[in-house]
């Protein structure tokens, strides 16, 4: 483990304990839904009334038809919601606008064709990085292909990269996140893997950093990489920290966590592991720690801010795609196989662990006292936050969920595979 921070003082560790939240960099107003885990970052809405009960006839405000394949959680800002979309064969990139009250769409936008796409897994989509907005402008990212900033009203180009590399090999997933006056984004390919950061005015690299860790996979006598790529290739969307007056940006890649400085790349900490890759769920940070899903679905760390290890849970219901949900001294997760399971959040050990059905890679959220878990057969179980396991419903919807959900005042809006609805009472 590489780990050049000293240790947090003892008053800075009570401190990040009593906040447990994360120090965010931009102004969201009321009801927006910037990101893919909302204004918090980790899937909170905790003073939303969202509805418990709902079905393709119940409570649907409206719902409007989305063609194409794209897994990308739509994003909210004022009266708008953006969702980026390409089609099953990602020849082209593309943006849609709809309106927030009513479902109209407000435009529907070309960015860029893509004359030979990268291969994308059939399991994956060609437009899952999610969008990240705030005031005036939207950032769009489909990996290496293109990356751009937009107006929000209108959709016009402001800046855009397409000259980017990185083999992405299992298709991106890797979403944008705003620090400053930065967009930062994950590459982590089989030919390549970085950390990268734009001045989100013009475009123009601020700095890279490219992962440190030692893959394990080259061949000693070839000298050629072993596994096709799949121990390099990661998915995941960094946090950001703060420990001892400074901000950290955590980073999940493949087989190991980092921490960086924001500010300029440099590498603060890392803390590798063994026997895991293909990180895809995004940290939490809650009670002074980094909570992480590590690798392939096989263990839960919790992380100091100095890299520093205090935990780790080594049994089932761990994620590999659906990130996780802390709330106070609970974690709260759902395995891509469908067992959910509540942990303590201070040493790790199980409180309940039960079977929802289904298969999971949308992100679970939190509102008014309960949890909303949504599978890829379209079914979203609703279950009362707390140290004994209550299901309070379950809801169907024709098709199924790869998009995490969005929440907007006291309305769902949920993003299937084939319509995007506003679901509220």
């Amino acid at each position: 483990m590489n780990n050049p921070i000293r240790p947090l003082s003892q008053f800075a560790f009570l401190t990040l304990l009593l906040l447990g939240v994360a120090l965010g960099h931009q102004a969201f107003g009321i009801g927006d839904w910037p990101n893919y885990r909302g204004p918090s970052d980790f899937g909170r809405a905790d003073e939303a009334k969202l509805p418990v009960r709902w079905s393709e006839e119940k409570n649907v405000t409206w719902k409007i038809p989305i063609e194409g394949k794209a897994w990308s959680t739509p994003v909210i800002a004022g009266e708008s919601i953006y969702l980026t979309n390409a089609p099953e064969d990602g020849s082209s990139l593309s943006v849609i606008c709809v309106d927030k009250k009513t479902g109209t769409l407000r435009y529907d936008k070309r960015l860029h064709t893509v004359a030979l796409p990268q291969y994308c897994h059939p399991f994956n989509s060609y437009a899952s990085p999610s969008p990240v907005v705030e005031k005036g402008r939207l950032y769009v990212s489909f990996g290496s292909p293109y990356n751009a900033c937009l107006e929000a009203d209108t959709g016009k180009v402001v800046w855009a990269r397409t000259d980017l590399v990185c083999n992405h090999f299992r298709g991106p997933g890797s979403s944008p996140f705003l620090y400053k006056n930065l967009l930062i984004l994950h590459f982590d390919g089989s030919d390549q893997q970085y950390v990268m950061a734009f001045n989100k005015e013009t475009g123009k690299t601020v700095w890279r950093t490219d992962r440190t860790v030692d893959y394990d996979d080259i061949d000693p006598e070839t000298g050629q990489i072993q596994r096709q790529g799949d121990w390099r290739k990661a998915f995941s969307t960094p946090i950001l920290v703060q420990a001892d007056g400074r901000d950290i940006l955590v980073s999940l890649g493949s087989k190991a966590i980092y921490g960086y400085d924001p500010n300029d790349g440099t590498e603060l900490w890392r803390v590798d592991f063994t026997g895991s890759h293909s990180g895809a769920c995004r940290p939490v940070f809650a009670n002074g720690l980094i909570y992480a899903p590590i690798g392939s679905g096989v263990e839960l760390w919790a992380i100091q801010p100095d890299g520093h290890v205090v935990w780790k849970h080594k049994r089932a219901a761990v994620p590999r795609r659906s990130s996780i949900l802390v709330l106070g001294d609970l974690i709260y997760m759902v395995d891509d196989n469908g067992v959910a399971a509540c942990l303590d959040a201070r040493q790790g050990k199980p409180i309940w662990k039960k079977r929802l059905g289904g298969n999971y890679s949308a992100s679970l959220i939190h509102a008014d006292g309960r949890l909303y878990f949504l599978d890829q057969e379209g079914k979203t179980t609703v279950v009362k936050a707390g140290r004994d396991y209550e299901v309070l419903s379950k809801n169907q919807l024709d098709e199924g969920f790869m998009a995490s959900p969005a929440v907007s005042g006291n309305a769902l809006f949920l993003r299937t595979r084939t319509h995007l609805y506003r679901i509220e009472k």
